[in-house]
């Protein structure tokens, strides 16, 4: 079964490269569409400290879609691995998911920092980041997404 599903808006300003490090300090916006939700749409989000931005990597061509185990980032040195044990933007549906600090709301305008996606990325949902969704348990990773994230953000 194919789903349809329409960006609710789009990220604006921050970076216009897909560079893999330092988004950390990236600051962004993401712009909802006008011809669909006002303000109120967001009302409320500015008393979370968080929220998860749910995107699409667009510009990732069909032909550089992976569907099976690859080295992270191209490096030999870590092991093969399937895609959906890493987090690439070259994954079948091209979603992202990135948790982001909230610095504010104005009107249809959710202002973010820490956002891995470029300016004018379709975004197709905005959630509060809420402690108990959050992992119950301690979170447990292979060695090597660790030197793979220490200059991420």
């Amino acid at each position: 079964m194919a789903y349809t599903i329409k960006p609710i808006g789009h990220v604006r300003g921050g970076r216009a490269d897909p560079i893999d490090d330092d988004w950390g300090n990236s600051r962004s916006t993401v712009e909802l569409d006008p011809a669909h939700y006002g303000a109120d749409a967001l009302a409320g989000l500015d008393a979370f400290s968080h929220v998860e931005i749910i995107f699409v990597f667009d510009r990732v061509s069909p032909e550089k879609i992976e569907r099976g185990a690859r080295h992270p980032r191209g490096r030999a040195d870590w092991p093969l691995t399937g895609i959906f044990a890493q987090r690439g933007k070259n994954r079948p549906n091209r979603l992202g998911a990135t948790i982001c600090r909230v610095l504010g709301v104005d009107g249809t305008r959710l202002h973010i920092e820490g956002l891995d996606a470029i300016d004018g990325t379709p975004v197709i949902d905005i959630k509060p980041v809420m402690r108990e969704f959050l992992p119950r348990d301690e979170v447990r990773q292979p060695e090597w997404v660790a030197e793979l994230m220490a200059a991420y953000w």
